[in-house]
């Protein structure tokens, strides 16, 4: 119709409904059928046009499009094994306690390599490390060692710290399972502060496991933490996060502080999975870096195009083949789904042909040991969790889905992705992971989001990993340099120009002798409750003008979260 001739030629022919298509009516047809689907990117066009010239068959490409799951069309790319040789430390060999080396012993023969390149290197000889390995090869267990040998030896608590409530509950569980008949195990987390009636927490613990802002807080309110001898700082990249890398940065300060004053000798551990720039971070806490950099068994990453209803259709095909599989080492493989809302867990699991369960925040702790216990034991074929777990989810799963590629109504970072990811493939249970990736074309999940889920996905798969930094505008500025005047009050120049973000000390003062925050180098009552209850200035206003104008509690939550929203 358009006077043009298109050869078909042995080299450019693409099959389609059992005839030979050119090039060009192939790739017209192609895009043809994603406009059906919504916008692609350039980048995921880009990737469909690739497949459908290498495979020659646009029926395929269709079939995929519409979830289907051809593994010679999903497979993105294969992340191989990488073992490093590091020569294991026995635990008989170990300096430790008598009753920690005992049970020690009796868990392990001998220690694994991040846990061995740690001891090397001055773990037990008191010395601040930051320990960078991937999920799954023990770096826990680095903290534990020192912490709780200290801590027996007389030499001080054990301060675990971690980002979330649900994170702290398992630790708080496991330490009293495995220690509590010997040390005295405590929790704190965010929520004691808002009804602490002093019965659950209890500052003169041996092992203290608590959130960020549980601690936070227990130095706000001037609370006495006793004699501090080893700190655990666990997903200290959550430094590098914009909502929360702040107060973690803050945190630290504070703490160190608040040792310094009571001329303890405390010893720092920093966990995480995924730095992109371990050697300055480790500079920058003053913290001897172990790096150990291990993929046990390869990994296989997929992507496919599906909506909100074919992904399920399709996470019924992904783990009930999965689960009808065995291994080499006698285990059928199970998956972890990570999406991004407690509803959609329940409504994905009801689904699943398999035996499932949701697994999320909003259980009780006996809930989630129950379906801990289950996939321990086989007896489930998936779990289904939301990506605000993905640090706490310790299954043993071969096989990972990512249903969404968000956490809440924000786009996973590439340390989340990667630390979520690494959770497939076990080297005791498994011959290699498998990790899908559903994609929604032209998909987001709140108004906020500037891109799409295709976007995302394609950036998440070539992404490197980015640093930590911490970043500081003049909202978190403020409120930062109000925390540390609380605890330090003159000294609180001294915390932040050793925080690992660049405070504007004056800047960030004048500002809080503006607000009313403080008066002289005092904070005032006003400024006293703002920082307690953790409030931004613009926060704190907005609860100021609601209250003057005699709003109803209700409408003034309303605002706030509107402003959020915004």
């Amino acid at each position: 119709n358009d006077g043009r001739y298109g050869p078909i030629t042995s080299d450019g022919a693409v099959e389609h409904n059992d005839e030979l298509i050119c090039r060009d009516c192939a790739r017209r047809e192609l895009e043809r059928e994603l406009s059906y689907k919504g916008e692609f990117t350039g980048a995921a066009e880009e990737r469909l046009e690739e497949l459908l010239y290498e495979s020659g068959d646009l029926d395929r490409i269709i079939n995929l499009l519409q979830g289907g799951l051809d593994p010679d069309l999903t497979k993105y790319d294969e992340v191989s094994a990488n073992v490093d040789d590091v020569s294991p430390v026995r635990t008989e060999d170990l300096d430790l306690h008598p009753e920690l080396s005992a049970r020690l012993q009796g868990r392990f023969e001998e220690l694994l390599p991040v846990q061995s390149l740690s001891v090397r290197n001055g773990l037990l000889d008191g010395d601040d490390q930051l320990v960078v390995s991937a999920t799954a090869t023990g770096k826990t267990l680095v903290g534990e060692l020192t912490g709780i040998d200290r801590a027996l030896k007389g030499d001080g608590k054990l301060l675990f710290l971690v980002p979330l409530v649900a994170l702290a509950n398992q630790k708080h569980e496991d330490f009293k399972d495995r220690y509590g008949d010997r040390l005295n195990v405590s929790i704190r987390v965010g929520s004691s502060r808002v009804n602490d009636d002093g019965n659950r927490f209890d500052p003169n613990a041996d092992v203290i496991v608590g959130t960020y802002e549980g601690i936070d807080h227990a130095l706000r309110t001037g609370k006495d933490l006793g004699n501090i001898g080893t700190v655990v700082i666990d997903e200290v990249h959550t430094l590098g996060e914009d909502e929360r890398g702040h107060r973690l940065d803050g945190l630290i300060s504070r703490l160190k502080y608040y040792c310094e004053e009571a001329k303890t000798d405390t010893q720092w551990i920093y966990l995480s999975a995924t730095v992109g720039n371990p050697g300055q971070l480790a500079e920058t806490l003053r913290a001897t870096l172990i790096e150990f950099e291990e993929r046990p068994v390869p990994i296989e990453r997929h992507v496919t195009f599906a909506d909100g209803r074919e992904k399920i259709e399709t996470e019924k095909k992904l783990v009930k083949r999965a689960f009808d599989t065995k291994s080499s080492k006698g285990y059928r493989g199970q998956t972890i789904i990570f999406t991004n809302s407690r509803r959609r867990c329940h409504q994905i699991s009801r689904k699943l042909n398999y035996s499932s369960a949701p697994y999320h925040a909003g259980l009780d702790n006996r809930k989630r040991k129950r379906v801990e216990k289950q996939f321990a034991d086989q007896e489930l074929a998936a779990v289904v969790t939301t990506a605000a777990l993905a640090a706490g989810v310790d299954f043993p799963a071969s096989q990972v889905i990512f249903d969404s590629l968000a956490m809440g109504i924000e786009w996973l970072s590439v340390q989340e992705f990667e630390q979520m990811l690494g959770r497939a493939g076990r080297p005791d249970y498994h011959d290699e992971g498998t990790v899908y990736l559903l994609v929604e074309p032209d998909g987001s999940y709140h108004g906020s989001q500037e891109m799409t889920e295709d976007e995302v996905a394609f950036k998440l798969l070539k992404g490197e990993m980015e640093s930590v930094r911490t970043t500081y505008d003049e909202s978190s500025a403020v409120e930062e340099t109000l925390a540390n005047l609380v605890v330090a009050g003159k000294e609180a120049k001294r915390l932040n120009d050793r925080m690992v973000g660049e405070i504007p000390t004056k800047h960030a003062i004048g500002k809080l002798l503006e607000f009313g925050f403080i008066e002289g180098l005092e904070p005032s009552r006003l400024g006293y409750a703002v920082c307690r209850h953790f409030l931004a200035p613009g926060e704190a206003f907005v609860m100021l003008d609601g209250i003057r104008k005699g709003r109803h509690p209700y409408d003034i939550v309303a605002d706030l979260e509107l402003d959020d929203e915004e």
